[in-house]
This record gives structure tokens, C-alpha cells and sequence, in this order.
């Protein structure tokens, strides 16, 4: 699928911080348990290696347990986890004769390297002696490594963002230069309004409507919106939902995130929401009425605040990327004649 919108994945979980705030050097602790479970899936089930042997790859992977958080204790990260995994593997010979087995990972935790992680790779008690378990122990260990690797990678990089924040003084320095920033008027149109995002810049801006209609009920179709799974069955990418008012989203590989500020259930959806590649604090406000048509909704998306040199790519987004893309999923598009 092609990526809309650009910027780096930045996975939101819920924080929580205590009362004092000197200098932003908060006490903040992020729990990253689920995330990390997911990605640890995901990253494992895309093994696949072959050899004269014949061919193995991973096809399960039955247990991820654990936790793991990320803290901020006085401008300094600490990153814990700990993970106990095992995966299921299945080999297939030169001849096509099929062969089961386990991958079982005892000690991935913050205390242990990559290389000193115990991979321990064996046949089920089942099934006779075959060369694809050395094939396994050779290449197929190397990836499982790489793989755990990674995920480490993304939790210290991705998920961290934003985790320590800039002093009091710091921020001061970095508002007065961005106050004397100038509008370019070049791209002023009659259609736009000036707008101040958190920056302390101001962006001409636009606002504009869409509607649809979907072969579905109200409460189903405000359902699909705040529920991580059908985010992701409609997108077909890792997303994070946190479906309640206030809660946070995390969709398309980072390129969309932002929150929701208002619910009311079957109803409307009102979400700050914004492109990352946007400047820093700007979002725009969304807002989706769901209106019952009897056996049909129609779907009345109000969106203010839009950059407007972002205007049509954020309609065409949002048609495409939702839109159709909800119809096609869930078969609520037209009926045929």
C-alpha cells in the first residue's frame, strides 16, 4: 500500500507523570507491554529462511509474555523489558515431506545483549530426525536475533520520542526566533485563514467538508473508528488506538496520529488530527457526524484548521485511505444492481 503522508512511526501510549514539572525533568513512565507483544509478533512471523536442506519458517507464535516500559527519571531514559517467547516453526524438505518444531527464547530482557540471548530450536517429540533442524539452528537463529534486535531498535528509538522534553529556558530561546518568522505571501490564498499552531508561527489555513454514505448502521460504522483492530484491517497496518475521550492514535506507520477530543457514541467524533511532516504542534480539528439514513449512513466529515497547502492531499486522504478503503473492507460501498 503507498504510504500517505511522510515522517517517521511514533507510537503513542498512554504516559503518566507525577504533580512537579521543574524543568520538565518529570518522573514519566510509558507502558509498552502490548505494543511490544505486537511487534514482537509480527517481527517473528516473517522469518523464513531456506537451504539445500529445504525451506523452514515460523508460523506461530504462541506465547509473548512479559512487560516492558520506558521511564524518564530526571532527563534520563530507562528501558525496561522482559520477555519469555516461544514460536512454532515448520520445515518442508527437498522430497515435501513436512516437519514441526519450536523456537523458544527463555531471556530477552534489558539485561542481556543480543548475543547473549538463548534461542533454543528443537523438533516436536513427534517427529523423526531431519537436517532442516540444523537448518534452523544455522540461519534461521540469525534471523530470530535480528529480528529481537530490531525490536529493541524500535523501542529505544520510536517509542521514546518525546519522552524528555526541553527545559523552561529552553523553550523561551526557542519561541522568540519562531515569533519573528514571516508568512510567505506567496502562499496566502482569498480562501484561507491565519492560524497559530503551538510553534508559535502562524499558518494560513482552510477548512473544508466531505460526506459519504455507508450500507451500515451508525453504531457500527462509529465502532470501526476507535477500535485498534478494524484500524488495522482497514489500513492494513500496525496501528494504536486508544478508543475513549481523550485517548490517543497512531495510524499508517506514524505518517497520522493525534487524539480524540470528544465522543459521543454513535454519533460524532471529534479528533485533534494531523500529519506528522505538519510543523510541530499544528493539528487540525476533524470532526465526523454520523448521521442514520435508515438502512445507510451518511458519514459528514468537518475538517478546520488544515494547512492549505495541505488541503487536497488531506481530502484525497481521507477518501481514499478511509473512506474507500472502510467500504472495500467491510463491504459497505454500494449495493450491485
Amino acid at each position: 500500500m503507498a504510504k500517505w503522508g511522510e515522517g517517521d512511526p511514533r507510537w503513542i501510549v498512554e504516559e503518566r507523570s507525577d504533580a512537579t514539572n521543574v524543568n520538565n525533568w518529570h518522573w514519566t513512565e510509558r507502558d509498552v507491554t502490548s505494543w511490544s507483544q505486537d511487534v514482537i509478533n509480527n517481527l517473528l512471523l516473517g522469518i523464513h529462511v531456506e537451504g539445500e536442506e529445504g525451506s523452514c519458517k515460523i508460523t506461530d507464535v504462541s506465547n509473548i509474555d512479559g512487560e516492558a516500559s520506558i521511564n524518564n527519571r530526571k532527563g534520563k531514559l530507562i528501558f525496561f523489558y522482559e520477555w519469555v517467547v516461544k514460536a512454532s516453526w515448520t520445515g518442508t524438505n527437498k522430497i515435501g515431506i513436512k516437519y514441526k518444531g519450536t523456537v523458544e527464547i527463555p531471556n530477552l530482557s534489558d539485561e542481556n545483549d543480543m548475543d547473549d540471548l538463548d534461542i533454543c530450536v528443537s523438533l516436536c517429540k513427534d517427529q523423526p530426525s531431519t537436517p532442516l533442524t540444523d537448518l534452523m539452528r544455522r540461519e534461521g537463529v540469525k534471523k530470530v536475533r535480528t529480528s529481537l534486535g530490531n525490536y529493541v531498535k524500535h523501542l529505544k528509538t520510536e517509542f521514546s520520542q518525546g519522552m524528555i522534553l526541553p527545559t523552561e529556558n529552553a523553550l523561551k530561546q526557542n519561541q522568540e526566533p519562531q515569533a519573528k518568522v514571516k508568512l510567505d505571501n506567496t502562499q496566502i490564498g482569498s480562501s484561507t485563514t491565519g492560524n497559530s499552531s503551538n510553534t508559535g508561527v502562524k499558518i494560513p489555513t482552510v477548512s473544508f467538508s466531505l460526506k459519504d454514505t455507508f450500507l451500515t448502521s451508525p453504531e457500527e460504522l462509529y465502532r470501526i473508528f476507535l477500535n485498534k483492530e478494524m484500524v488495522q484491517a482497514f489500513t492494513h497496518l500496525y496501528a494504536f488506538v486508544d478508543g475513549c475521550s481523550g485517548g490517543k492514535f497512531q495510524i499508517l506507520e506514524g505518517n497520522v496520529h493525534g487524539q480524540f477530543a470528544e465522543l459521543i457514541p454513535d454519533q460524532k467524533i471529534v479528533m485533534r488530527w494531523r500529519f506528522s511532516s505538519w510543523p510541530a504542534g499544528h493539528a487540525a480539528t476533524v470532526i465526523l457526524n454520523f448521521v442514520n439514513q435508515g438502512s445507510e449512513t451518511e458519514l459528514i466529515l468537518e475538517a478546520r484548521g488544515v494547512p492549505s497547502n495541505e488541503e487536497e492531499r488531506m481530502k484525497e486522504g481521507w477518501q481514499r485511505y478511509y473512506f474507500d478503503a472502510i467500504k472495500q473492507t467491510f463491504g459497505y460501498g454500494a449495493l450491485l444492481c
